[in-house]
């Protein structure tokens, strides 16, 4: 099948070494020439345009973006839009907000383009491992479109799936990403306690290898976790910050206004918000109350 591949960073660029191995034929198009040299190198076909991408490609044309979300992607639509034809297909495999996608959709399908969207989640080890796929849009597109999910996916009947109508895919990535902040939080906490065990002298990467074969708590993540511990097992040159992508963010507002608990996701959100306040003034003005109430000693900078 042929797909056009917009956005070529390191994962746009190697969903698009994936589908060449699969033996799709791809043209990428990235504003960074050395990102367009760099995908021929991998057998891909490059355009410097939108225009000479979308021309290299015969009707109907599928359109794959992975581009950040927000104003990048409603740019590249609302670029990308007039230079369609009727029956052309966008999938938007990032991270964009489900309503952000609903609008997208709508505003495309004056023209009798169609819009998928396509959670996705694997990261650096997508090329080699597969990629979970969480897919939204009409049924129909999504079965037409089914060689190139299966080809990204861990394998063709595993890993990708449809999961409801125009929205739901970036829905299902956005709790997706929350519950993976909510884990994260776990392990981090655990591990936490246990280095602060002094008297024992734990061996953190030895218990995590432990942890990693018949525990209840084996997961991937504890994987890549056992391997970073056996890296560097002091965590050593790593500050303390902690990023997050803003879906977290999105999770918890809309548990928020479903009116559903989310407290785990919430609490682990809150923590990396925490983790940049690098002169916290809240943490200050709790040593000064203390101080006032019970005359506790100030510990001065």
């Amino acid at each position: 099948m042929d797909i056009a591949m917009i956005g070529l960073g390191k994962m746009g660029a190697n969903m698009a070494r994936r589908l060449i191995g699969g033996g799709h034929r791809v043209t990428g198009y990235d504003p960074a020439e050395s990102a367009r040299r760099a995908i021929e190198g991998f057998g891909a076909r490059s355009a410097s345009t939108l225009e000479a991408l979308v021309g290299a490609l015969a009707p109907p044309r599928v359109l794959w973006m992975m581009v950040p979300a927000g104003a990048p992607t409603a740019e590249t639509i609302e670029r990308l839009a007039p230079l369609l034809t009727a029956g052309d297909v966008i999938v938007d495999g990032g991270n964009s907000h489900y309503r952000d996608t609903q609008r997208h959709a709508a505003e495309v399908a004056r023209r009798q383009i169609a819009l998928i969207d396509c959670g996705t989640s694997g990261g650096v080890w997508g090329l080699a491992e597969g990629y979970s796929l969480m897919i939204g849009g009409d049924a129909a597109v999504v079965s037409r479109l089914r060689p190139l999910f299966e080809t990204l996916a861990p394998a063709p009947d595993r890993g990708w799936g449809h999961v409801g109508p125009v929205g739901a895919g970036h829905f299902t990535k956005m709790i997706h990403n929350g519950i993976e902040y909510g884990l994260m939080q776990a392990y981090a906490e655990g591990f936490s306690i246990l280095s602060h065990k002094s008297e024992f002298a734990l061996d953190l990467a030895k218990v995590a290898e432990i942890w990693r074969h018949g525990s209840v708590v084996r997961s991937w993540l504890l994987d890549l976790t056992a391997d970073a511990l056996a890296r560097n097992p002091t965590l050593a040159g790593i500050a303390p910050y902690v990023a997050d992508s803003g879906e977290g963010r999105w999770t918890v507002a809309e548990a928020i206004e479903l009116g559903v608990p989310a407290v785990a996701i919430t609490q682990a959100l809150l923590e990396r918000l925490r983790s940049r306040d690098t002169d916290s003034f809240s943490d200050k003005l709790l040593a000064a109350m203390r101080n006032q109430f019970g005359g506790h000693a100030i510990k001065t900078e």
